[in-house]
Formats: C-alpha cells, structure tokens, sequence
C-alpha cells in the first residue's frame, strides 16, 4: 500500500517510484545509466502513468548528459532528488564529506531498492512509528563506487495522514575512513510557483511568531547554531503559493525531528527552480565514520496540501499523536497543576508549598509541582546545578515527608530538574571540572552563571541519571519538568580526540534522548515535560519522549496569542504547557482579566503559575468554575481539529479559533477582544470546521445550521473593554 514500483518507461528513466497518501502522489525517477536519482512530481494525488517525458533532462543549450563535454552544467541544472557536493550543482547540496586525502565530492547512484511494510526506527535518535498497515518505506540504495561509500534514502509513507517521512544512512564501505561534514535528511526540487515562505521566528518569551515572507533569488534560511531547536528558529519550513488561506492554495511542509542544531531553507536558482532543504545545520559538524561504521541522520517529516494550510496543520496534529508520540498521557486529561515558581521564585520551604497546596486542593487543582531551589544550597542562580541532594534546611522533614502531606490532600506531586546542566559552585564541578563542555585552558562563557555538562560521555549521563533516579525513586513524585536554560558555548569535550571533536554537538543531542529514554521506561507513568527557558526546545523530538513541552516562559494572555497560534500551526494543542498565572503578568507587566487568562490557558494542558494564598479573592472564587471548563472541555480540545479563524497577530484586534471534534457534533470558540471598539456592538465571526447538514446548539437557546454559521456567521454579542474573551459552545442538537 502507498508505494508503486514501474520499470522502463522509457530510454531517459529506467526505473520509477510512486509514493501515495490519502490526497497526494510523490513520484521519483532513477534516470540514464549512470542511475542519476531525480525527483518527478510531488503535489495532489495523480493515476498511475507514465512521467518520464516530463522530467527536464535536455533542454540546457548544451544537451543531454551523454554528452561528457557538459556534464556539470547538467547537475547545475537536474531536480536531483539528494544533491552531493562538488559534482557541479552550485545550489545548496545536502551531503558532503572529506576524505583521508582531503577531497570532498560524492557522486551518488542508484544501485537497488528494498519497499518493506512498516517503519525501521533510527538508533538512539526519536522517530516516528507505525504498524504495518499503517506505513509503508521505501529504501532506495545508492553508492560511490570511487569512495566505496553506500548512502540509504529512507521514504515512509503514511497514508491515512497524508505524510511521508525521509531520512538517510550511510555506511562506510571501504577501508580507510572519512568524515561527514554535512547531511541533510531531505530536498525538495520542484519549478517555482511565485512561493512565498512561512516560518516560526522568535526569541526567549516571543517564541513561535508566524512570518511569511516572499521567496526571492538565492537563499532564506531557518538555523539554529545554539545546540538547541532554539527560541529563535523552529525546525518547521513551508512553501505556500500565492493567496493562499486556511482552506486554499497549495502548501509544502517540512518539520525536523530532532533537538539540536538545524538548518532548513529554500533556494530560487539561476532558472527559477526551487530547492528546499532540513537537516542537522553544518556548522562546528564533523563526523568521523570508520571503515564498517554507519551514520543515521534524523527524521524529516514532509506534508502537502492543496487545501490551504488547515489541511497541513491537521496532517501535522494528527500524525504527531498518532505515530510520534508515546506517552501513557496522549489520550488522557492531564492534571491539572499548580508551579510554585512564579508564586515564590527561589524562596519558599515545605511549610510555604503545604500551605499552597493546602488551598489549591480546596480549589479543584490536583497537583503541586515544586520548582527551582530545593536541591544543594539553591537560594538563587548562582550555585547547586548538579547537585540532585535535597536541601533539607529548605525542606524540612524531607523530600518524602512533604510529597507525603501533599498526597494526603489528594493531589499529586511533582518536581523540577535542570539535569543537563552544571553551576561552577557546586559540588559536581569541584569533583570533576571536565565534565563540563569546555575548551581546556580558555575560560568559560557562562549564561545564567551556569555551563552544560558534556553529555556526550556516558560516565557523566550515568552520574546524573542515578542521581535524578534516586530523587524519583525516594517519594511518589508523579510529573517532572526537565528544563534548559542556556545554550551551548565553549564546544570542546575532555573525552573526544581532536578529530572528533566536531561529533560533540550531535553527541550532545544523542545523549539528552539516551537519558530521556531510560527515564520513561524507568518510569513508564511518569508524566514529562520538557522545558527550554520556555519554548526554546519546542520540536518534535521531545515528543518521543514527552506529550507536552512548557510553551513560553511569558504568560501573559495577549502574547499568548500569537505564541500559540504559532505553535498550533504545527504542533497538537495538547503538547502545549499553558498556564494562568498572577497580574501584572511577571514578563510583560500586563494586567488582564482572570477569566481571559483562563480562556487562553484552555488551549494547552491547562494549569496555573501563581500563589493561591495571595491572589485576590475575586480570582480566588474563579477557579472552581475555570476546573470545571477544564473539565468539560479539555477531551475536546486535546483529541479534535484546531481551526484559526482570526489572528490578533494580523488585524492587532482580536483573535478567534476553534477545536472540532472529529465526528463534527460538538464544537469550542475562543473569541479574545484585545482592543475594545466604539463603532459597533457586535462582531461578525465565520466559523470553520462545521459539518454544513447538522444543526448546532448554541447556548441552549439558539440553533443554526453548521452551513449559516460558517457562511452567514456568527454574532459575538457586545464585549465591554480590552481583554475580554468569551467561549462559544455548539453541540448537534438532537433529531
């Protein structure tokens, strides 16, 4: 199922693939004798037939790549379906290496192909997965006769959710080694449409603002060179065609499954054809591969749409629910929770967090996470890291004692680690000073008076994780937030020979999975979510280990908005930490209503980052209901459709968006007026998603149709002030 083989079309193609989901065709053909692999058509789903006359292989002025006088000008020109360096192709390749003798090109050909059912996973790295019936993957095999190098292009096609996923391995097949300098995990080259380009740009507290910028001659790039996905760069890259909405146009998706440093981009040549690109990004990469060893890059996942970027988005969501991510709490309401973080920062001891969780137990709210400062001799940031022995001067009576009394409330617990980081005044450091990444002899650049440990050593990720596991292991502690907050600096190992040396970031990478999967089958109910200074490690990834990542570090209502209409472009609303948390808001100084704060909240996991005992009582008496709409609604919102309506980042008004279900009876709105209006008392909204035959409930008093709602609209009664937000609520009325 999804893939087709046809030999001998004609005398240009000897061989054929045909990759189908759902709604689209890719199609890939191995072109001449020397088996040049080139890329026929990726778009709406097309018949079986014959594409070989369609393909651009003679019309460069200089003719036909038999003629060897103007062999380079062919691959300057060829829709290679994964360039390599040094062949003539001046565009931007996705593989490269360096010899033993100091040379760099690689000159790829097909050399035979393998279709299996199901999905081989990728070593030590996250990838997605699927039954037999679910995925199909195709593995065309290539070679460098003269470096004896074979490269493996992985294709797996997932039907139902219209997604096909690419990766690559290499295997050294001859005797001397060589070193990878740069791997891509896919391309994509296709004729220009007047594209334009959509990334998710930002920075600490902003992350994940939707950009769309035309595509023009030469490069745009999306990097991270932080050794992280980043705040400032998301992994995610699309091509939309001109005017294309939420339900037209076309649409071409990449996202990278991977934590660490990539780069993706689109190039507009010479002859107006377009080449988009995601791998791991090149710069500091080296990769010494010795004779026998093998190289697995990670895992791109590829949509299209031909129905506008809805369509992507539900492909996105589903497909990272349904094959990515395997926590225990995919499919279920997670608890909700209350941080102490912003309610007491570094100072607070047991008798603070009891009192704490003592009202908010009162409350509804069925969990205390215990934050930053209760480890070493943490009072600030300025010491401890690394040092995963309980502060009993803090907690007093213990860890266990305290998770004990919280659990006689009838709330769980949770706690904070920061693991792949170290302080230089801690005892881990004054133990072993080359645990942390560092170039001997060059003093260290700190960021939050910290530095990050060398995960690429097993010694120093099995000392941590014994000591985060003995913690775990010590009191019923049900959730864990894994934080990171910096990025990678001083890239030098006390472990990694000098040419090697260029292995530490990927290694880094590798080691941060290494831990989070011992972790979760440790501890198979545990509840992970993962954190970068907010949204700084916000990729898919995670989700192999994790269902929900802290979406940003500010929680202000209003920049919420943007934030996680970004995030949502791509990522399930049940991935996003989402909070309600005190006023004036912490990162912006904003003071909005409570009730909005909780709407917004609604559309992630849903808890609260504030001191119950301190806020108003006004608030306060807010809570029992905004758990009951948790509730009420949270099945919907974590399983259905998400639809963007109107986008506060646009029209610097008021944002609107929608979850479905996927049977269509019940729907939820969330309307936000972020500037009050004088000129009118209503405001028109087009809902989306709506089954046009059924008959919606709205408010138990007013019925319409899924058709008038959608087409007529609907009216958002009379708002007073900024700020303000209310939820729509349709259920299919009976008979």
């Amino acid at each position: 199922m999804g893939i087709n083989y046809f030999e001998s079309l004609n005398g240009d193609i000897r061989v054929s693939f045909k990759l189908d989901t759902k709604n689209t065709s890719y199609c890939i053909g191995i072109v001449y004798e020397e088996g040049y692999i080139g890329h026929l058509y990726y778009g709406s789903k097309i018949k079986d037939g014959d594409l070989s006359g369609l393909i651009r292989i003679n019309e460069y002025p200089f003719g036909k790549v038999g003629f060897e006088r103007e062999r380079c000008s062919f691959h300057d020109f060829f829709a290679h379906e994964y360039p390599t360096h040094g062949i003539g192709d001046y565009r931007e390749d996705c593989f490269g290496v360096e010899t033993k003798g100091g040379n760099s090109e690689v000159l790829l050909s097909y050399d035979h192909y393998e279709i299996i059912k199901g999905k081989p996973g990728i070593t030590g790295m996250p990838s997605s997965f699927g039954s037999d019936d679910e995925v199909t993957t195709l593995i065309i095999h290539c070679t460098d006769r003269f470096l004896n190098l074979k490269v493996d292009l992985y294709y797996s096609v997932f039907y139902d959710n219209d997604v096909i996923t690419r990766s690559v391995k290499v295997i050294n097949s001859s005797d001397e080694h060589l070193f990878i300098k740069k791997i891509y995990s896919t391309c994509l080259d296709m004729d220009n449409k007047d594209f334009d380009a959509i990334t998710l740009h930002g920075s600490w507290a902003r992350e994940r603002h939707m950009e769309s910028v035309p595509v023009t001659h030469n490069k745009l790039i999306v990097e991270s060179v932080r050794g992280e996905s980043s705040h400032q760069d998301n992994p995610f890259l699309a091509l939309i065609t001109p005017n294309t909405t939420e339900d037209t146009g076309e649409v071409y998706a990449m996202n990278f499954v991977y934590s660490g440093n990539f780069k993706a981009g689109v190039q507009l040549d010479q002859f107006d054809h377009i080449r988009m690109f995601m791998g791991i990004s090149p710069e500091d990469f080296k990769w010494k591969l010795e004779p026998g060893d093998r190289f697995e890059s990670p895992e791109v996942v590829m949509t299209y749409s031909d129905s506008g970027l809805g369509r992507m988005t539900h492909a996105f969501h589903d497909f990272y629910r349904e094959h990515l991510i395997r926590s225990p709490y995919l499919h279920k309401k997670r608890p909700i929770l209350i941080n102490n973080w912003e309610a007491t920062y570094f100072d607070f001891d047991t008798d603070k967090l009891i009192s704490i969780a003592k009202e908010a137990s009162k409350l509804g709210i069925e969990m205390l996470v215990m934050d930053d400062g209760w480890f070493g001799k943490r009072n600030d940031d300025s010491n401890s890291l690394g040092d995963w022995v309980v502060n009993e001067e803090k907690i007093k009576g213990g860890l266990k004692y305290l998770v004990d009394e919280v659990n006689k409330l009838g709330m769980k617990f949770g706690i904070w680690f920061e693991p792949e980081m170290i302080s230089p005044d801690s005892d881990l450091m004054r133990e072993h000073p080359d645990w942390a990444i560092h170039i001997k002899g060059r003093e260290g650049i700190r960021s939050r008076n910290q530095f990050v440990l060398d995960y690429s050593r097993k010694d120093v990720r099995d000392e941590i994780y014994k000591k985060v596991s003995a913690i775990l292991k010590s009191a019923n502690i049900e959730y864990v937030k894994w934080d990171m907050n910096r990025q990678l600096t001083d890239l030098g190992s006390s472990a990694l020979e000098p040419e090697r040396m260029g292995e530490l970031l990927h290694r880094y990478v590798l080691g941060v999975y290494e831990l989070q999967e011992r972790l979760t089958k440790e501890f198979p109910d545990l509840l992970l979510e993962n954190c970068s200074g907010g949204g700084g490690r916000f990729d898919p990834g995670m989700f192999y280990y994790s269902p929900q990542i802290w979406c940003s570090d500010d929680t202000d209502a209003v920049e919420r908005l943007s934030i996680q209409e970004g995030t949502a472009l791509v990522y399930p609303l049940s991935t996003m930490g989402a909070h309600v948390s005190d006023c004036p808001n912490h990162a912006v100084g904003r003071t909005t209503p409570f009730e909005t704060r909780g709407h917004v909240a609604l559309a992630g996991t849903f808890g609260y980052e504030l001191d119950v005992t301190r806020i108003p009582k006004e608030d306060v008496d807010m809570i029992p209901d905004q758990v009951k709409m948790y509730h009420r609604y949270n099945d919907l919102v974590r399983e259905g459709d998400y639809y963007r309506i109107a986008s506060y980042g646009k029209n610097h008004e008021f944002d609107c968006y929608g979850v479905v279900s996927k049977d269509k009876k019940e729907a939820l709105y969330t309307f936000v007026q972020v500037l009050g209006r004088v000129n009118h008392k209503t405001r028109r909204i087009y809902l989306r998603g709506l089954d046009p035959e059924k008959t919606y409930r709205i408010d138990e008093d007013k019925c319409y149709t899924g058709d008038i709602l959608m087409k007529v609209g609907y009216l958002i009664p009379d708002i007073k002030g900024d700020f303000r937000s209310i939820l729509i609520h349709l259920e299919e009325k009976d008979g």
